[in-house]
């Protein structure tokens, strides 16, 4: 009772300073039960062609495709170990899933959901990144490393070794470099992908840990990440690795989102919220704190549809789902 008071409270908080704004920065506008799913839900991708979403369903050790125009499942299947990452690649209708249980990246028809290919990255898989320019995959894996794939040949073609598990990364394609968070060290690796590939510096975050969501604003020379210890909003600059804000945020920050059109970061948090903050004349504040549910912490903001989907896991008799929210 007293939990549901508080919800009711921060819900009527927010609300009203909606009403003082005239809206709210994201409407929800649609909800898509997973009614299949349990456990923790981890990263999402878009084919936007045929708009299917593939969700990486961690704990129910499956991969969901679900119909955003339908609003339903189309696909559930297993055969993935703790699978954490998944990456759509149109030009080559594959998907590409990384799996925390067995440290595989496994290739799969994206029309036929036929297996193609698996590489072994010794042990968890975690986050990955496609890059369409350069055609090559980006895949953070075990006690401390990141490789690159030739998506064609499906073959690894560079490796760097990290000073701890790598969470989530960014990559500039003008500089080809990528900055990469390892949450055991409190610090960013930036790494140059420039034969031979290696580890050019290392950017320390002094008293804030559990850096595991980030973004970047690669115009305006921005990284933004999410701290869950204290639980802040971090802005860095990526010419020098300076911390320039370090702002208050929502516990268990697991996704964030540049905005680039808007100048917003969206950030998901487990705490059960999504933390709006908006870039106006240099500066960076919170405009809003939408409640969400507890746990619902991953999320994909697709800037060509003006939509963020959080996946939201089961709780308790209460169904896992997706909410779609539009920006506006």
């Amino acid at each position: 009772m007293k939990n549901t008071l508080i919800a009711m409270l921060v819900c009527c908080g927010a609300m009203s300073a909606f009403a003082q704004n005239a809206r709210p920065p994201l409407q929800l506008i649609q909800t898509i039960p997973l009614p299949n799913v349990a456990g923790r839900i981890d990263h999402m991708d878009l084919d936007a062609a045929t708009m299917r979403l593939f969700i990486a369903a961690l704990g129910n050790n499956s991969l969901e495709v679900v119909n955003l125009t339908s609003g339903s499942v189309v696909r559930s299947f297993k055969g993935f170990s703790e699978p954490q990452g998944v990456a759509y690649i149109p030009e080559m209708k594959l998907i590409v899933v990384t799996n925390g249980g067995n440290g595989t990246c496994m290739f799969i028809d994206g029309d036929s959901y036929n297996f193609v290919k698996s590489i072994g990255l010794h042990d968890d898989a975690d986050n990955i990144r496609y890059e369409a320019g350069s055609k090559t995959v980006y895949v953070g894996y075990g006690s401390g490393g990141i490789a690159s794939l030739d998506v064609g040949r499906g073959i690894v073609t560079a490796e760097v070794p990290l000073a701890g598990h790598p969470e989530s990364f960014q990559h500039d394609d003008a500089s080809n470099r990528m900055y990469v968070n390892i949450p055991a060290q409190h610090e960013i690796a930036v790494v140059d992908w420039d034969a031979p590939a290696s580890v050019l510096a290392t950017w320390h975050l002094d008293s804030l840990s559990g850096n595991f969501p980030m973004a970047i604003d690669d115009k305006g020379s921005r990284l933004f990440i999410g701290t869950r210890d204290p639980s802040r909003l971090v802005v860095m600059s990526t010419d020098s690795g300076k911390i320039i804000f370090s702002l208050e945020c929502s516990g268990d920050a697991d996704d964030i989102y540049y905005d680039a059109a808007l100048k917003r970061i969206y950030v998901s948090c487990g705490e059960g919220f999504i933390d709006v903050f908006q870039r106006e004349n240099g500066q960076y504040t919170r405009e809003a704190k939408i409640p969400t549910a507890q746990g619902a912490r991953t999320s994909l903001f697709v800037p060509s549809l003006n939509e963020f989907i959080v996946a939201v896991p089961r709780q308790g008799n209460h169904n896992a789902e997706l909410r779609i929210y539009r920006v506006q």
